[in-house]
């Protein structure tokens, strides 16, 4: 079985498995998903209901994405009916409490937001009455549940980055870029999900201007996550000793290699670039290619998570 897809016996150093890599991605995805969802609602014409299907995409993601992969990591633990555990017993000294801390504030901000954005359907017309002061904090208190929000999923974007760099045995992984890498991937792929989402589910309610404001947003991205990489691997390199062998190694040694150039650079980097720089401007804002484009990004996204996290835990050194 491949080592990306559980079977990890010949990789006797890894000690994440891919239900760890799958949380990364769901986590960031999230995070990025209600930033971009924001960044819209802050645009002129879309402060006020009807929302905009951009918006209402990233209220459905964040909640949906942070919670499966919460869910994901509980039963990944080896006790996970001792999970409770971890939201009463604080080390404020490890990255690992900041990160509970910051994702026990960011969800409960998240589910008001998605109930300000449905509060119609859910509880005006629908059974969820009893849920309409939380809406009211939506409505009342609009820009400062955003701000918090904002702040709270730029947190949760970066913290796993911030988690896996202070694995100081690990090369790869111990490098003060790699928050800053999880940031703007997670960015990525919560925009790539929002015009997804958007463009098959909200489609009437989804405004051309938007999309294509994200869709440039994405551009500007993946370019900042290219000069990232490069900047996380020329560091390494020119740091000497193991980090360049890891660095070295990890970019050329057997699937790996394989999976980062093709699956991180080439599906997830070079050819979002590429094509919207060759494709005619009828074809790469059609609905087709930015849906096609979305995807691409976001299967790079969780090529870069299963690469970061497997070839750091392997390559030591």
């Amino acid at each position: 079985m491949s080592p990306m897809w559980g079977s990890t016996v010949q990789y006797g150093g890894i000690v994440w498995p891919w239900p760890i890599a799958v949380y990364l991605f769901l986590a960031g995805l999230s995070a990025g998903a209600i930033i971009s969802a924001i960044v819209i609602k802050w645009m002129k014409g879309n402060d006020s209901s009807p929302w905009d299907g951009i918006i209402k995409a990233g209220a459905i993601l964040a909640p949906v994405t942070i919670g499966a992969g919460l869910l994901l990591l509980i039963v990944d633990l080896t006790r996970p009916l001792h999970f409770w555990k971890l939201l009463i017993n604080y080390n404020f000294g490890s990255m690992m409490t900041i990160g509970v801390l910051a994702l026990f504030a960011y969800f409960p901000v998240i589910i008001i937001f998605f109930l300000g954005i449905f509060r119609k359907p859910l509880i005006d017309e629908g059974p969820f009455g009893f849920l309409a002061p939380l809406a009211d904090i939506a409505k009342n208190q609009a820009k400062l549940l955003e701000v918090i929000t904002l702040v709270l999923a730029v947190g949760v974007g970066a913290y796993t980055g911030f988690l896996l760099s202070a694995m100081n045995s690990y090369p790869l992984l111990n490098t003060p870029t790699l928050p800053l890498l999880f940031l703007a991937s997670g960015i990525s792929a919560g925009i790539s999900a929002n015009l997804i989402v958007g463009l098959v589910f909200f489609k009437s309610t989804t405004g051309e201007e938007n999309v294509s404001y994200l869709h440039g947003l994405d551009f500007k991205v993946i370019l900042a996550e290219m000069f990232i990489l490069v900047a996380l691997f020329s560091g390494m390199y020119y740091q000497g000793g193991a980090a360049a062998s890891v660095a070295a190694a990890a970019l050329t040694t057997g699937g790996f290699a394989t999976l980062f150039w093709v699956g991180v650079f080439g599906v997830g980097l070079a050819a979002p670039v590429g094509l919207n720089i060759v494709m005619p401007h009828s074809v790469k804002h059609s609905t087709a290619f930015i849906i096609f484009n979305a995807f691409l990004v976001l299967a790079g996204v969780m090529a870069l998570r299963f690469y970061i996290l497997y070839a750091g835990q392997t390559f030591v050194g």
